[in-house]
């Protein structure tokens, strides 16, 4: 950024953007622990249909609780990136800097770390 710099951000916005953070982190974490396939599906043998390095199990699929966690999830996210890009810190950065401000408040709220929470997973 040219004329302001990352100490510039108010602080409720580093705030949305953190937490934009946990929750995009949050959602990786819960998708990993599920089936690789949303409904039912049988899996396969290495080399029988794609290119996989080994089996692919069958999917039981996801319960009606885990896509309803997943939907809530998504909808968390969806709402705390509509808050970061509407916040009215936007309207007072030059329009030919919005790209790399936006940049720069990612990178100044990124967690610092530590084990990410799934309570409300």
């Amino acid at each position: 950024m040219t004329s302001s710099n990352a100490t510039s951000f108010p602080d409720d916005l580093l705030k949305l953007q953190e937490e934009l953070h946990r929750a995009h982190a949050e959602h990786r974490a819960y998708l990993a622990k599920l089936p690789w396939s949303v409904e039912p599906m049988k899996g396969w043998a290495r080399g029988e249909r794609y290119s996989h390095r080994e089996d692919v199990p069958d999917s039981p699929g996801w319960t009606s609780e885990e896509k309803e966690t997943v939907d809530r999830m998504w909808a968390e996210i969806r709402e705390l990136s509509i808050a970061v890009v509407d916040h009215p810190h936007w309207a007072t950065v030059p329009r030919e800097e919005v790209v790399a401000a936006r940049m720069e408040l990612k990178k100044q709220g990124r967690p610092t770390g530590g084990p990410v929470s799934l309570e409300a997973a």
